[in-house]
């Protein structure tokens, strides 16, 4: 048995989701881009967040994916407001406090500017206060959990991107196109 697996490049603004139930104004959603039926998202990404968003045609897989029980890697791109010292990093990588209990230890690496696409809008930029790129990888899935978790450590999010999940990327697919697996039940049981 084949699973279809899309890995699809979020853009911002959109949500991770095929319909926009109940909401006043008119968004943009997963149908606006994706015309695969049967599909569906494994995990979520929020509507202010960029990047790779696993979506399959498998009960199974989407739920290895999306449970936190598997504490598959998600790495994130993030550029924050300020210049982190290596105190409030290391409060990063041990586990934030948060109103839901301690995170998870997350690996946090200060990068130089990665070469992504133009968001849309763009950032502001503000001459008298630096920002900072940062590689964020949580083995959980929190609502909000990479946003939450840097501004409790003082350091608000300005953009973030995930870039991959597990051993899925982002790499190399453009805003709003997408790839296409295909995955046998074999190599399902595999994933980590």
């Amino acid at each position: 048995m084949m699973a279809r697996l899309l890995l699809f490049n979020k853009p911002f603004g959109v949500l991770s989701q095929f319909t926009d139930r109940g909401s006043p104004t008119v968004r943009s959603t997963l149908s606006d881009f994706i015309d695969m039926k049967g599909v569906y998202p494994a995990g979520r990404l929020d509507r202010d967040s960029e990047g790779l968003l696993l979506l399959c045609d498998d009960g199974r897989l989407q739920a290895r994916i999306a449970d936190p029980r598997f504490k598959m890697p998600k790495t994130y791109l993030v550029q924050v407001e300020g210049d982190p010292q290596e105190a409030e990093l290391e409060r990063l990588r041990r586990g934030v406090r948060l109103n839901d209990g301690l995170t998870l230890p997350a690996d946090i690496d200060r990068i130089a500017p990665p070469d992504l696409w133009p968001r849309d809008p763009p950032i502001r930029q503000r001459k008298m206060i630096p920002d900072t790129w940062l590689k964020i990888t949580i083995r959980e899935g929190r609502n909000r959990q990479v946003r939450r978790m840097t501004a409790a450590v003082g350091l608000p999010t300005l953009r973030l991107v995930r870039w991959s999940i597990g051993d899925w990327s982002v790499a190399g697919i453009a805003p709003g196109q997408s790839a296409e697996l295909a995955l046998t039940s074999g190599s399902i049981d595999g994933i980590r």
